[in-house]
């Protein structure tokens, strides 16, 4: 839709309806935008290849910021959608629905580039960081297919994890995918894993994630 600069925007927060945050909105001639995702200086390519992919593909109607220090995607809203951009799903939840659709994308990835067997491995691998880390109700290699098989969008009961299990998760993963591919690729894109999710819940998980120690991990 756009390609703009910071000079041609104003960026506010406002009080978030549901949590006890602020959220940044952009303001271009009249028009309202949240934030999407963030890019680093060095990911100019990432953030126009999802840009095109939101505005060309998608139909969403996007922003993309220009900024010497980063880039950042932000999509169009009204103010009145705040209300329900969440589905109303607490902070915890959403963190968790995120994280397993990351450990589904992963799991796909090494399904479709290294074969069912080394998929299968996988699975026994995250179930045994489950047991060792005493993560609550996930520790067999049933609830780890249970996990890559379920909409965790859809109402599904989700794990009875804290953010401090969504942290130690997301560490653990990363640290596996890297053994099975041999570099971090997978750990990219995030957003573009993401893309079932409401835009304000993805917006949420990826401002939470670029706040915490994660940020070099998961792009």
């Amino acid at each position: 839709m756009f390609i703009l600069k910071r000079q041609d925007v104003e960026i506010s927060s406002i009080q978030h309806p549901k949590r006890d945050q602020q959220m940044p909105i952009l303001h271009y001639q009249g028009q309202t935008f949240r934030l999407i995702s963030l890019f680093k200086a060095n990911q100019e390519e990432e953030a126009r290849a999802l840009w095109r992919d939101l505005t060309d593909n998608r139909g969403k109607a996007c922003v993309l910021l220009e900024e010497p220090d980063r880039f950042s995607i932000w999509g169009k809203v009204r103010l009145e959608q705040l209300d329900g951009d969440t589905g109303g799903h607490g902070k915890t939840d959403i963190l968790i629905q995120a994280s397993i659709l990351l450990l589904q994308a992963v799991h796909l990835d090494i399904e479709e580039f290294l074969g069912a067997r080394q998929a299968t491995l996988f699975e026994k691998d995250m179930a045994e960081i489950f047991r060792q880390q005493k993560f609550p109700e996930t520790s067999s290699p049933e609830s780890v297919k249970h996990l890559v098989t379920i909409d965790p969008l859809e109402g599904t009961k989700l794990p009875p994890w804290q953010e401090n299990h969504v942290t130690t998760f997301l560490q653990e993963l990363h640290k596996l995918g890297k053994t099975y591919f041999g570099n971090a690729n997978f750990a990219n894109k995030v957003a573009d894993r993401l893309q079932d999710m409401a835009d304000g819940e993805r917006s949420l998980f990826i401002s939470w994630l670029n706040q915490s120690s994660l940020s070099k991990l998961w792009q």
